[in-house]
């Protein structure tokens, strides 16, 4: 019996472990963190034509193109072509960067708007209720699990 068995010196880690699967690359690289800044791509064209209208409201909004300087991991993938020299642009995308606290901000702003709507539709709904026939309005929802067998 301890003649079938392999020398220690064979067995080790790499020879035990499994082949790792391959996995399609990212489209779009993932710039380092920063502390206190959010990143987002932002179209600059689309199908080969510029799109200056999205790009202007995107930088009106607060984001700010990211320079290639600054994020030298992503050096290599910016497209030798693109129309903001200096900055990270990809395949019609441009990386931008905002502060969290101003997108924080802009969340807000956007969740508070789609509540408003949302209590003006709840609200000419129920307008329409009438005593013979009242509407059901409930917000929330419940969750139930099975008894498990009893």
């Amino acid at each position: 019996m301890a003649e079938n068995r392999l020398a220690r010196e064979v067995e080790n880690r790499e020879s035990t472990q499994r082949n790792m699967s391959w996995t399609p690359p990212e489209l779009l690289p993932t710039p380092n963190p920063q502390p206190g800044w959010v990143f987002r791509w932002v179209r600059t064209s689309i199908m080969g034509q510029a799109d200056p209208k999205n790009t202007s409201a995107k930088l009106r909004e607060g984001w700010e193109p990211v320079k290639a300087e600054d994020h030298p991991e992503l050096m290599i993938k910016a497209d030798s072509n693109s129309q903001f020299k200096g900055n990270v642009e990809i395949g019609g995308l441009l990386l931008c960067k905002a502060p969290e606290e101003m997108m924080k901000q802009r969340e807000e702003f956007y969740l508070r708007q789609a509540r408003a709507q949302m209590e003006s539709v709840d609200n000419s709904f129920m307008r329409s209720e009438d005593a013979r026939m009242p509407l059901f309005n409930e917000k929330r929802s419940n969750t139930s699990f099975g008894r498990g067998g009893k």
